[in-house]
């Protein structure tokens, strides 16, 4: 990366200079930040609108079981006579009222048995409660329904400050806002309030099933966890998308969504006032590059004192040696980089003076022909 041309600007200026201008800066800093962020996580709506498809397939062939009903009856009542009826009457001779000459038995009562499909299963009431607790859920993200996460990041900063060198007053105010305002949509081919009211429509088209309806009728319990680890629950495949969403609901009762505000206003005085004032130095240095008052004075100022510097390092670094030697070798050196620059100038003046005579030698040679 090029280094800043701003940097240059210290050149200009003396380090004695740069001192008594930091040393004499006496600023203020007023920051005001307003930050407001947005997290909104929608895997929630996306696993609810897969598994849909698998409740409908599970309510449409629901699990079931035979329920019998037996009743004691008046033999005229009695809907249908099975074997159970005849040996129930075998041990029960007291409801037999006759016996023909024939051998033909009247009984005055008989067991009738009635047999009725329930839906009472532990698989039907593990989809009634896994539909009760989506409509729940559905609700509270609907009360403070967010459709996009955000941000909003607002910076303002006002900066005075003032300082001088000499009889030279500087003096700076400057006001800085920066503003970020983005807000990242849900990728999807409709928008997040027609998926929400899509699905609380396909949530109600569930509970409007024969199964939910019976169920709901009877008052089942919910069931709860742990769940039974049945076959049917196991190895069907409706059931396993089913408990997908079963556990992530079991696992996000609270809303996933994260919200972050936060407002503030104060006087900084730490290191962000000390950039400030910094910024304020080359500031004032690039502004008096608009200036050609004693501007050769200070360049030469400036030369003598990084002159000195470097002189001054030379010799720390060579204490031993003796002062003519060291004398002798800075005086080559200086020689030495003179020539070279000399030499390089040199070169190319001949280079030029060649390139310049072999075109006016083809422009003759041209004009003989």
């Amino acid at each position: 990366m090029d280094k800043l041309k701003v940097i240059d600007l210290l050149d200009t200026v003396s380090e004695r200079d740069q001192t008594k201008f930091n040393n004499n800066i006496r600023s203020s800093l007023l920051i005001n930040t307003d930050l407001n962020r947005v997290d909104a996580d929608f895997e929630w709506l996306e696993i609810m609108e897969d598994t849909i498809r698998y409740l409908d397939n599970i309510l449409r062939n629901p699990n079931r079981f035979i329920v019998n009903e037996e009743e004691i009856v008046k033999v005229e009542l009695a809907r249908r006579i099975t074997v159970e009826s005849i040996r129930h009457l075998s041990k029960h001779t007291n409801y037999i009222q006759k016996i023909e000459d024939n051998g033909d038995v009247k009984p005055s009562k008989i067991l009738n048995i009635q047999k009725d499909e329930s839906y009472d299963t532990y698989e039907n009431r593990l989809i009634y409660t896994l539909i009760e607790n989506m409509r729940n859920f559905l609700e509270i993200k609907k009360k403070s329904l967010i459709t996009a996460s955000s941000i909003k990041d607002v910076k303002k900063a006002k900066f005075n400050a003032k300082s001088n060198i000499g009889k030279e007053q500087v003096f700076v105010e400057l006001n800085y806002t920066s503003s970020l305002i983005d807000k990242k949509e849900v990728q999807g081919d409709r928008p997040i309030e027609e998926r929400v009211n899509r699905l609380d429509d396909d949530i109600s088209m569930l509970m409007n099933t024969d199964v939910y309806k019976t169920l709901r009728k009877l008052h089942v319990a919910r069931v709860i966890p742990p769940i039974k680890k049945t076959n049917v629950i196991l190895k069907n495949t409706n059931f396993q998308y089913a408990m997908k969403l079963w556990d992530y609901l079991q696992n996000h009762v609270a809303d996933d969504t994260k919200i972050f505000k936060s407002n503030k206003k104060y006087e900084d005085n730490g290191i962000l006032k000390e950039y400030m004032n910094n910024t304020f130095l080359f500031d004032y240095l690039a502004m008096n590059t608009i200036s050609a008052i004693d501007s050769n004075d200070r360049k030469k100022e400036v030369i003598d004192e990084i002159t000195d510097n470097l002189i001054q390092r030379i010799v720390e670094l060579n204490v031993d040696l003796p002062l003519t030697e060291l004398k002798e070798k800075i005086g080559d050196k200086i020689a030495v980089i003179k020539y070279r620059n000399e030499a390089s100038l040199s070169e190319i003046q001949n280079a030029f003076s060649n390139r310049i005579k072999s075109y006016l030698e083809k422009v003759e040679n041209i004009k003989l022909e």
